[in-house]
Order: structure tokens, then sequence, then C-alpha cells
């Protein structure tokens, strides 16, 4: 029977099955603004870096140890956030991440020295890792199965947007107020997100944790750290590259002993159970990693085509950038009904067909190109990442239990977070392979359309296998009719 249509507030209790009876879009709205605030956070600062380099006296370069200990602080804690989310409830677990987050950005902000600002920006990476598991299992909590869309199409937009507002801005912030308004927009986005979480989230007693499985949180902070740092610098040569390997190599053999224990430990700190569910699997292993590899490379690979490969001036590239971005956010009003045409099968099959062929026209453009064709090229990518994108995102909780939420958004995050360093440094890394055999002394427009080209073919490996996806799987949330 249909359920008696009822209004949506912020107040929406768990039934006793552990479903939610509506949809609140006033906390997907909240969890999205602590999102965005997150993510501008990481588009904002590379456009800073030389006026931060002059400010603490040191050498542009340099500045990468902050990007770093983000990195290393944010995979260290990933693994234990889904306890602290059972231990001590996930709204006071939020609220702790936020306003971690805002304090360490007004730190960023007031830092006279490197050492000072590296620590607060591993106090961003302890926040963030926290805030994103836990504000989807917050939505989830809040959201039953059938308005999951709904949901997604508010919480996605962070994502989408901050690429676009990131750079722009702080660029503005930096060349007129200074710098360090970078770090203080953070400031009223997270005193507001933490007072409207105080406010609109319904308090509820902590599901209870079991003890704390140290050595299992030891071991996956470990294999994460070397293996997410070794891939961040692979790139590099030399010296620098051999330790980038011996970090990969470390990180591998005790991401290996990590599984092992998290498969045989009665309550471990990492659950893999949810990966036992299709949904969750598709969506964050094979083929949902590759997706998201490939679209975390974009942010970097097209600045680098379109101005080492154009010859476009940087304001030119990121004007540029503002087609392909736009059209991310552009398709958003039909991406639901689109999935709900066609299903997440179908969609996620036929369309990864169209996101390799979108990046075939950057095989062969040009500084000769017409502007139109660019426009068109930029656009069409932008737009079957978007829906790529956000059909994974809303078929990975399809057939998560309620009771497995929790667990299921910190596994999400942390594959997510791996995939999206995967994709940057396979991506620097071939066009380092490649810089070297064509001889050149940088990076030119035929490398970067060899690996265009590589990307569009490990699209196309990823895409086959959406095809032995069941029909129907996901069709609760969709609402296709088989």
């Amino acid at each position: 029977m249909p359920e008696t249509p009822q209004k949506t507030t912020a107040s929406s209790q768990p039934l006793s099955s552990g479903e939610v009876q509506h949809y609140s879009p006033l906390i997907a709205l909240i969890m999205a603004i602590a999102t965005f605030m997150q993510n501008l956070d990481g588009a904002i600062i590379n456009t800073s870096l030389p006026a931060m380099a002059r400010s603490f006296r040191v050498k542009t370069l340099d500045l990468s140890a902050g990007v770093t200990a983000y990195l290393l602080a944010s995979a260290a804690i990933s693994p234990i956030s889904a306890w602290l989310a059972m231990k001590y409830g996930e709204k006071r677990v939020m609220c702790l991440a936020v306003a971690l987050f805002t304090l360490s950005s007004f730190v960023c902000g007031m830092a006279h020295t490197l050492p000072i600002f590296v620590c607060a920006r591993i106090g961003q990476g302890l926040a963030g890792a926290v805030m994103m598991p836990v504000g989807m299992s917050i939505i989830l909590r809040h959201t039953p199965k059938g308005d999951l869309m709904k949901a997604q199409s508010v919480t996605v937009w962070p994502a989408l947007s901050a690429p676009i507002i990131g750079p722009v801005l702080g660029g503005y912030l930096t060349q007129t107020v200074g710098w360090r308004w970078n770090f203080w927009l953070n400031l009223p986005i997270g005193i507001f997100a933490v007072l409207t979480i105080l406010r609109v989230i319904p308090s509820e007693p902590p599901e209870g944790a079991s003890k704390l499985d140290l050595k299992g949180f030891a071991l996956c902070a470990v294999g994460l750290t070397c293996l997410l740092s070794g891939l961040q610098r692979i790139s590099e040569t030399g010296m620098e590259q051999i330790i980038a390997l011996s970090l990969m190599v470390v990180g591998a053999i005790t991401s290996v002993l990590a599984i092992r224990h998290l498969q045989t430990h009665p309550t471990p700190i990492l659950s893999l159970e949810p990966l036992r569910r299709p949904s969750l699997r598709y969506a964050s292993l094979y083929p949902g990693m590759i997706f998201r590899a490939v679209f975390s490379s974009a942010p970097f690979l097209l600045p680098l085509f379109l101005q080492l490969g154009l010859g476009f001036s940087p304001v030119r590239a990121g004007t540029w950038l503002l087609a392909y971005f736009c059209a991310n956010l552009g398709i958003k009003p039909w991406t639901s009904a689109i999935i709900r045409w066609g299903g997440f099968r179908n969609i996620l099959f036929f369309n990864g067909f169209l996101v390799a062929l979108s990046l075939l026209p950057f095989t062969l453009l040009s500084a000769r190109t017409s502007p139109v064709l660019l426009a068109l090229s930029l656009a069409i990518a932008g737009i079957c990442r978007s829906l790529q994108l956000t059909s994974l995102s809303t078929m990975a909780f399809a057939d998560v239990s309620h009771s497995e939420r929790s667990r299921g958004a910190a596994v999400l995050s942390i594959l997510g977070q791996t995939g999206s360093t995967v994709g940057v440094a396979i991506t620097a890394f071939a066009l380092a392979v490649l810089t070297n055999l064509y001889g050149h002394v940088s990076i030119s427009l035929s490398e970067l359309h060899i690996v265009f080209l590589l990307t569009a073919i490990t699209v196309l490996i990823g895409t086959s296998g959406f095809w032995a996806m069941p029909r129907t799987l996901g069709a609760e949330i969709s609402g296709k009719a088989d």
C-alpha cells in the first residue's frame, strides 16, 4: 500500500525496522554545506601557493608538505570514523569534526611559519576524513531508500561546484585581500554548519561500539598512509621515485595484512561486510573505482591540456574550464529522471561508453581547433561525468542495510580516497614517462593526446564491468520498473 503523504521535516525518526518515515532535504543540505567547505578548501589552496611561499619565506615546492600532511592525516584516521560514530554518536562526532576543521582553517590563516601551517593542515585532514563518511551516514539514517536520489541531487553538488568556484575565488581573494582569507572563508561556513547541525539533526543515542581494535587500526593506518604517500610521489625521479616505490611496497604488504586481520577479527575496526552487497561492491571496487580514478584526474589533466597543450594562459584556461564544470552542474536537474527512465545498470553501462567517447576529441584537439568545438568537447565530457558520478554515488547503498550504513560509508570513503589518489598518480606517472620517451623538456601536446587515449581505453575496461550488474539492482531507489 502507498504510504500516507506526510509533511517533510528535519525531525524524521527511524521506524522500528530501521528505515525512516520521510526524507528531510534540510538535513541533506546541511551535510552538503559541510562537504562543500571541505571540497572548496582543497580546490582553493592551489592558487595561493606562490603567495604563501613568499609569506613563509620558503620555496613554492616546500608547500607540498601541507598537501601531503592533509592526505596522510586523512588516510590515517579514516578507518576509525565508523567506530567513533558508533561509540559517541553521529551527531556529536560530526559536530566536533566540523568544529575542528573550522578551527584548523583559522590556524592555517594565522600561520606565519611553514611548520605551524603543516600542523594546522593535519588538523584539517583529521577532521575531513571523519566529516565525509559520518555525514553520509547521517543522510542515510534520515533518508528512505526511495528518496536517495533526491538526497544525492543535493549532496553531490559540492564535488561538482567546488572545482568551479575554488580556483576563481582563490585567485581573487589572494590578489585583493591576501591568501589568508582563503582559509578564513571557512569560518562563517563552519560556524553556520555547527549551529545548524546542533539545531536540526535529531539527537539519537550512540549505537554502541565494541572494544577498539588497535591492531586493525594500526595496520589500516600504516597501509593507507604508505600506499597513498607512495602513489602521490610516484611521478618523481631518482631517489624520490625509489622512496615512493618503497612506500608503495610497504603499504601494499601492510594492506594485505590489514585485510586478513579485518576478515578474521570478531569486531574489526573497519568491517568489510558491506562489500558483500553488490551495489556497494560495484560502486566502490570494480568498476566504480576505475571511474572515480578517471574523474579525479580531470581537474589535474584538463588544466595541463589547456595551458601546456594549447598554450592558454592560466586565466584563459580557468575560463574555459567553466564549460566543463558548468556542464557538470547543468545536467543535474535531469539526472534523476534519466536514471529513473533507464535504471542504474543501463545508465552506467551505456553512459560509460559515452564517457569514453567524450574523451576521444581530446586526443585530436590542438591550438588550431575551433573555440566552438573545444567548448562542446568540454561540455559533453562534463555532462557524461556528472551523470556517471551521480549514478555511482546514488546506487552505492541500494542494498546496504540500515544497520550497515556507518560501516558502508566508511568503506566507500576510504576506497574513494584511494581511487582519487590512484587516478592523479597514474596520470602524472604516465605523463612523466611519455615526456622522457619523447625527450621533451616539459609536457607537450603529444603526451597529453596519448594520456587521454589511454584514459578512454581504461574507461572502456571499467564500463564492461557494469554489464554483469543485475538489471533490478537499485530499482527501489531509481523507481525503474523491470
